[in-house]
């Protein structure tokens, strides 16, 4: 079989040196003082995450998979036992992107659409809260980045009708992915906050039942990563989801962010939103917080779901798929243990530092649960119940 995007960004001198000081699960606490920089010199000084410089482990779902992950001190990016920094196509697994879906672009442009991307794993779980509740399963994907949150609800059995994106290279990517769902004028690319865009998206669904609105405005305004700053116009831009959801009238709407929307602004921002979204006539759950890791994807990562509908329907937090064996609670049991990194991505080809191709052959050897729902052998109950 074919393998695709496993691609290395070689590390530099510097990176290099530092790397092989660093063992499994470790982090730049373990980097001999001998070795100093302005940046390791600041973390030391100071403290920092141990999840700077860090080398993920084999038996554990990994950290974060954020836009730099090509960078060895910018998060938990080593491989677990090779001197490089993780492939595309490893990153991508580990945000449960299955392995026909197909990156395109630049690999700086690849790094942004997979650290940014919903993973679809979860995606998938979202879409299956709502679908008993929907009278057809028609949806529109904004700000719609590479396509996670799309393909999650493809897989789902949903019906993709358009999707908008203002990146060229990412939408490339998205359409590249789905246009086998969807036709390919579709698939706008645009500035969502111009009526131009707006009207090519309604133009688009033109007399079809939109059932579903999903969306992520970006989020770094609202990121603990980030400024947090409410003047970032970015951190506006969900004004432009509501209006859209507005024009188009769905049964539902999913709007996806990150943890920090709950507390900006001490609570307003989210009240802000939910508000928005009652002016228009939509009864909105209380934010729906989960763990990735829980849900069948191989990632230890955080994610506010923002779900309203028409009617007045309780979409309640939902129950684990997965448990973590350090938070495990007696309510637990029965469930199987998250996925690892080993389990994701210990049967892909070894690869040197700044090695790899964008296309290869792939024959795994003793394949896990995991290998074979990436490659399309077993759909996700086929492969929950074989854990």
């Amino acid at each position: 079989m074919k393998l695709y995007n496993h691609v290395v960004f070689k590390m530099g001198k510097h990176e290099a040196e530092i790397a092989p000081h660093i063992p499994e699960g470790g982090n730049w606490q373990d980097i001999p003082l001998s070795i100093s920089d302005t940046r390791l010199d600041k973390i030391r000084e100071t403290g920092g995450r141990t999840t700077y410089y860090g080398r993920l482990c084999w038996d554990k779902p990994s950290y974060t998979i954020a836009t730099y992950f090509n960078r060895v001190g910018n998060g938990c990016n080593l491989h677990p036992s090779q001197c490089r920094v993780l492939s595309n196509r490893e990153a991508a697994r580990l945000q449960s992107f299955p392995d026909s879906f197909i990156f395109q672009g630049s690999n700086a442009s690849q790094y942004k659409q997979i650290g940014n991307a919903v993973p679809p794993l979860l995606a998938r779980f979202v879409a299956s809260l709502i679908m008993p509740h929907l009278r057809g399963m028609n949806f529109v994907d904004l700000f719609a980045g590479c396509g996670g949150m799309s393909e999650g609800f493809i897989m789902s059995g949903f019906q993709l009708i358009a999707a908008n994106e203002i990146d060229k290279s990412i939408m490339a990517t998205n359409r590249y992915n789905h246009s086998q769902y969807a036709p390919a004028e579709n698939f706008i690319l645009g500035d969502i906050t111009q009526e131009e865009t707006k009207a090519r998206i309604m133009e688009a669904c033109g007399n079809t039942p939109v059932n579903v609105v999903v969306g992520g405005p970006p989020c770094q305004g609202f990121s603990y990563a980030g400024w947090r700053d409410p003047n970032d116009k970015r951190n506006q831009l969900f004004k432009d989801f509501v209006e859209m959801v507005n024009r188009l009238r769905p049964e539902f709407f999913v709007m996806e962010n990150v943890p920090g929307i709950l507390t900006m602004r001490k609570g307003d921002a989210i009240k802000e939103i939910i508000e928005a979204f009652t002016e228009i006539g939509y009864h909105v759950n209380v934010p729906i917080k989960l763990n990735a890791e829980e849900f069948g994807v191989p990632q230890r990562r955080k994610r506010v779901f923002i779900i309203g509908s028409l009617e007045e329907i309780s979409i309640p937090q939902p129950s684990p798929l997965f448990y973590m064996p350090s938070v495990k609670t007696p309510n637990m049991w029965n469930l199987p243990v998250a996925i690892t990194v080993r389990d994701a991505i210990g049967s892909l080809p070894e690869l040197e530092n700044g090695g790899g191709s964008l296309e290869m052959d792939y024959e795994p050897v003793q394949p896990s649960a995991y290998d074979r729902l990436m490659y399309g052998e077993l759909t996700f109950e086929e492969f929950y119940n074989l854990l």
